[in-house]
Formats: C-alpha cells, structure tokens, sequence
C-alpha cells in the first residue's frame, strides 16, 4: 500500500504515524512545502513573551524523527496539483526544482488552514505580520524585541494572548477587532467583561467594534485605519482567524461552502481511497449534531489517528468534538466546551444558561479562590450543550468534565447528581461542576 500524505501539520504528523503502526509495510510518502513539522503554533505568544523553556520543545517530532520510524518525508516539496480520482499528485522540489508526478493507493489531506488575510489597502506592508507559521513565529519574536507600540488585530484566542503577553513584557497595545466584546466567539459576555477589565487594568487600550478598512506606513511605523478611528504603532500584528487550505481539492471532493472538505465518521472523503483530517476537514459537532469546521489541534490529532485506523477498511468510529479549549490571560484561567447561549443561537439551537461564582474549596482553608462557572443546555431536552469556567486556580479539567458529558448527551439532571469527590484540599462538599448543574437544574424547572 502506496499512501501520500499532504501536508505535516497536527493530522499530518498522527496520520502517518498511526499508518506506519497499524501497517508496518505501507509505504508512506509524507509531502510538505516547509523544512518543519508538528509546529505548536499555539505557543507563539508564549515565547515572545519569553515563556518558553526551549524553541525546540515547541515541535514534538522533527522530519528525521517520522524518518526514523520508517516514513518517508519529502520536506520543501510542493504538490502543485492532485488528480484525486486518478490518485495522481504532481509534486515540485523547491530546492532544486524538480517536478514529477506519482501515483498512489491512498492519499490523505492534511493541508491544514490558513490565515485569514482580507483584500484591504496596505495589509502587505512589511509592517503587518501573520501569526500561524514557525517563519511567522521567528519574524515576530525578532521583531517585538525591537519595537515599542503594537497593533493587534483580532481579539479572539491568538489576538488575545499575543495581546496579554505584549503587554506584560512593557509594550504598548491596541487591540482592535469587528466585535463588541474581547474573545466575543469563544466567551459569553460575562465572562469577556472580565478579560476587558484585565487588559484596561494593564494599559491595553481596546478598539472594540470596529473593522480595519487600511494600512498605511508612516515614517515611524504603521497607521491603522478603522471605520471609527485611526491608530498608530511600530507594527501591526494579524490574528484575524483561519479557513481551511484546500483549493488544491476544489470541486474533486464534498465541501462545506467555506472550503471545509466533507468527511464521514471514519474519515473518508466523497472521493474513494481519499482521506481528510485537521483543519482541512469538518468534525461532527456534538451540541449541534452537524457536521462544522472548528480548526483545534485536538480535533487534528484526534482525526489523524482515525485515517490511520481507517485507511484500509472503517473500523473505528469519530466520536465528535466538544471543541473544548482554554486560555490563560493575566493569571486568569478560562476553559470551555460547547456552546454559549450566543453561540448556540446563531448555530439554530434554543438554549438557556446559568452562572454561579463560588470559592473553590473551603473558606477554612487558609487559601481558596472564586470559580465562576456557567452551563448551558438545549431546552426541551435539557441536554447540556456548553460549559464554561474562570478562575485563578486552575479550573482546566472542569472544562473536560463537562466535555464527556456532552459527548454521551447527559442532561443537566444527570450532571448535578454525578459523583464527584470531596477533599479540603481539592473542592467543597458539593463540587463547582455539581453546584452549576443543581442551578441550572433550578432555572429549568422554574
């Protein structure tokens, strides 16, 4: 069995290993256009803000790693076009620029996402920088050491956390984003006010509401233009979001109309023999039950050791996401799964919330923090379909909690009566997980 992989981001990287484990003779040609593999991209804040131990430590396997385990890597090495019906890949080395088109078995897209870029005057300016990339990682981490004033534009989670990180490290920043509200798609509102108060509190100062129409160099920097303002700064930062990297595939493979390739439960694409995963690929949703495009590294790891497990015959089942995630802000820890009572509404689901704040553990302890929490579940059903938690103790499993109960459809009844232990040092008598479901158990059956 003759596989080409498309790309060694996340999917990439567990696909292939995952093929080589369950089928030690295949023979599997990884194709990918930069010299690294497996960048955790999500600690680009942390290292410009001098957080990370070691530049190294921030890929998990390097290209002679995935050799050493008998894959073969084909890096700086573009596949310029692929005939999915044909299985045919027309592949270009970038180095010495060689060009030749093979035939395989099965071919597995993992291309990942890209950076969303608008069409807006001036954003190609040597002064606007991306934020996904190692090459993107490398040019800001040179960059911010040298500038003072800093432009960020996007306050969902990238935006956000290269924001907080910049500020702590004595920058002055402007945080601009088209919402109303910091982290508007990933919180709800009264947990987002929270973060707003963090940023103000450490000079941020928030363009809220307002979309970018240009950018303009200026002797010392680089001017933003708003719909309701200008601002200035030494750089401008892009930390927009992402759309899936599949134009390669258009119109040869099901497609959600952003670009999204359709996969089944097991991976498979419309096309046969052809697999997708990652940020190139829907996940099936579970607090909607529709299929939607979350780019998560763990639903690219995740889906990668499915094409493995599936790439000869479907054997094992995609059990959906939660898109559980977390962030760390001024010493403020938030994690979430599911769905806020915003998000759930523009996603054509009724659903109602509740939200406590209460000590973690007991007040006779000679230590304890607030934990706000909030539930939120589909009416009717009374299914749980989102959680949320903010704290400065650590509250990121409480986020996974809540996870595995969406996934096996509990309803806010069920939740409020799971165990969960008991230990001074660890939570109060009835944990912070139990005491929101009791609310919400209350407010329903008001």
């Amino acid at each position: 069995m003759k596989v080409a992989v498309i790309g060694s981001t996340h999917a990439g990287v567990f696909a292939a290993k995952q093929i080589k484990a369950d089928h030690p003779d295949a023979e599997i040609h990884v194709f990918e256009k930069n010299q690294t593999v497996s960048f955790l991209s999500c600690g680009i804040a942390l290292w410009i803000g001098d957080n990370v131990s070691s530049t190294d430590k921030m890929f998990y396997e390097t290209p002679n790693s995935m050799a050493k385990q008998g894959i073969s890597m084909h890096m700086q090495t573009l596949v310029e076009a692929a005939n999915l019906k044909a299985k045919t890949l027309n592949i270009k080395d970038l180095v010495s620029g060689a060009q030749s088109e093979e035939t395989f078995d099965k071919i597995v897209i993992t291309t990942g996402s890209r950076a969303i870029k608008p069409r807006i005057p001036g954003i190609d300016s040597d002064k606007v920088f991306d934020s996904k990339t190692w090459d993107n990682a490398n040019a800001l981490k040179e960059v911010t050491e040298n500038v003072k004033r800093i432009i960020v534009i996007g306050a969902g989670y990238i935006g956000a956390e290269l924001a907080e990180q910049l500020s702590v490290n004595d920058k002055e920043v402007t945080l601009i984003d088209g919402l109303d509200r910091v982290l508007a798609n990933n919180t709800a509102p009264e947990f987002s006010s929270v973060f707003q108060k963090a940023y103000e509190d450490h000079g941020v100062k928030l363009a809220l509401g307002q979309m970018v129409s240009g950018f303009e160099d200026t002797a010392d920097g680089i001017k933003v233009t708003t719909d309701k303002g200008t601002y200035e700064a030494d750089i401008a930062i892009l930390g927009i979001g992402f759309l899936p990297n599949t134009a390669l595939f258009r119109d040869q493979v099901d497609m959600l109309p952003n670009g999204a390739i359709k996969v089944n439960k097991f991976m498979e694409t419309s096309a046969k023999d052809v697999f997708a995963a990652g940020d190139s690929a829907t996940v099936f949703y579970n607090p909607t039950q529709k299929d939607d495009y979350i780019p998560l590294a763990t639903n690219a790891v995740r889906q990668g050791i499915l094409v493995g497990k599936n790439i000869v015959e479907p054997s094992l089942a995609y059990q959906g996401t939660q898109a559980t995630s977390a962030v760390e802000l001024y010493e403020l820890a938030y994690a979430a799964t599911g769905l806020t009572v915003q998000s759930a509404a523009r996603k054509g689901v009724e659903a109602d919330s509740v939200t406590i704040s209460e000590d973690y553990r007991p007040d006779f302890m000679l230590s304890t923090t607030p934990v706000k929490a909030s539930l939120t579940w589909e009416k009717g059903t009374r299914r749980i379909v989102g959680a949320a938690f903010l704290s400065k103790h650590d509250i990121s499993q409480a986020a996974n909690v809540v996870s595995l109960a969406i996934e096996n459809g509990m309803t806010i009844d069920q939740l409020s009566m799971t165990d969960f232990f008991f230990q001074p040092n660890f939570g109060q008598p009835v944990n912070y997980v139990s005491s929101v479901a009791m609310a919400a158990v209350l407010k329903a059956n008001k």
